[in-house]
């Protein structure tokens, strides 16, 4: 069984075969060669993993985020945060961090936002004068803020493989996600500031509030999700799907930026990208399915007790495991492999499963600019045509501060936990 679960995977998976047929492959071999049961346990089980109500909440969100990519709402947002920052050092950085916050509220997809924001706000960056290499980092580690904020698709994935609370995830995720911008902003006032360039101009109230009657529409999305959510009036899913009328609403009536014909581009668009998501999830269920049917996870947490590493050290490993997943593996797929493994794990720690869902989520939202295979890095390497190289050396700062924030959030629950107790006192 050994042989089907970690050798198959493993070798398949550096060969280069896309993750799906990795799981899959690995899934017939087990059934086939070392279990008495009927493939049709294959299809039955793909079917359960995809059955669940939370998951409507991701093609909704998609395409929310795929509508307003594709309009202004975008650029209208970069305008109200430039024109409110605009005595900041680093203004046009500040500006790049501050509108990938607000635009991951509405979309929830990193390498979608790396791509939309990302052509935006790189000619204002080349005329400032900032190095190439700064540019490329900052633009493709920033997007991983995404999914951070809610609303986060990860963040779903774990709740619906976690049995956890996604209301509650979504709130756990606001202090991280304050801290990872708030720390991302810091250092590019620093960097500004010492290089002296983009010194920021003076405050002009003026070209604030033409910046925010524009926008206020774009600025309404996230209002509306988040405060559906927290107030009560929707759940997740409803709120996801008031957001794809929404966006419909505004990009179609308001701002007139596309069509008919864009929006059912949008939503062709959204199906593919939802089928590729869905078929990962459906195929990685099953094999954590099989995990748990061979006891793995149950001797993993007898193996920890008995080393008596305490919540410390359990963290600390746990952190590495899947800081190196996240190198590898695309974040929905580790999600649904590894968290039926790790959740047995972190409960019998007493670690509560929340503040773990956004350990995981942060975690591997890290792996979407990390080398080799960081899905961000080869989106701003198509998209806004940087050399891997130039990407690679800018990264090397802005992973350093993702890690710093990785541990404050590891070992500061209440930086998560503050965001529950706030929404979901009783």
């Amino acid at each position: 069984m050994s042989f089907a679960l970690g050798v198959v995977p493993v070798v398949l998976l550096l060969c280069g075969f896309p993750i799906f047929v990795v799981l899959l492959s690995a899934i017939s071999v087990a059934l086939v060669f070392f279990m008495n049961l009927p493939l049709a346990a294959l299809h039955q089980n793909m079917v359960a993993a995809i059955d669940a109500f939370a998951l409507l909440a991701v093609p909704f969100f998609l395409y929310a985020g795929e509508v307003m990519g594709r309009g202004s709402v975008a650029r209208r947002l970069m305008q109200v945060v430039q024109t409110g920052v605009s005595p900041v050092p680093g203004n046009i950085a500040v500006t790049t961090v501050g509108t990938c916050a607000i635009f991951g509220a509405i979309s929830g997809a990193s390498s979608a936002t790396v791509a939309t924001i990302g052509q935006i706000v790189l000619p204002g960056l080349r005329k400032q004068r900032y190095p190439e290499t700064f540019s490329a980092g900052l633009i493709t580690a920033v997007g991983a803020i995404d999914i951070i904020i809610p609303p986060s698709i990860p963040m779903i994935i774990y709740g619906a493989s976690a049995q956890e609370s996604v209301p509650k995830l979504y709130a756990a995720g606001i202090g991280p996600g304050l801290l990872i911008a708030g720390l991302l902003i810091l250092y590019v006032m620093f960097y500004a500031r010492h290089r002296g360039i983009d010194t920021g101009e003076p405050f002009s109230a003026r070209a604030f509030m033409k910046a925010m009657g524009a926008g206020v529409w774009a600025l309404g999305a996230p209002f509306i999700i988040l405060g559906g959510i927290y107030g009560g009036v929707f759940s997740p899913t409803e709120a996801a799907a008031v957001a794809c009328v929404y966006s419909m609403f505004v990009t179609l009536l308001v701002y007139r930026d596309i069509g008919w014909s864009g929006i059912y581009a949008c939503a062709g668009t959204t199906v593919r990208v939802t089928a590729q998501i869905f078929i990962i999830v459906a195929c990685a269920n099953v094999f954590s399915w099989l995990l748990t049917v061979n006891q793995v996870p149950t001797a993993i947490v007898a193996w920890l007790e008995s080393m008596h590493f305490g919540q410390i050290g359990i963290l600390a490993m746990i952190n590495v495991l899947l800081l190196i997943v996240g190198c590898f593996v695309d974040p929905l797929s580790a999600i649904v492999m590894l968290t039926p493994l790790l959740v047995p794990i972190v409960k019998a720690a007493g670690i509560d499963t929340v503040h773990f869902g956004i350990i995981v989520t942060v975690n591997l939202a890290i792996g979407m600019f990390t080398p080799p295979f960081g899905l961000n890095i080869f989106v701003a390497q198509a998209v806004l045509k940087f050399p891997i190289a130039t990407i690679l050396r800018g990264l090397w700062p802005f992973l350093s501060l993702y890690l710093v924030a990785l541990t404050l959030i590891t070992y500061i629950p209440s930086i998560s936990l503050f965001g529950v107790r706030l929404f979901f006192q009783h």
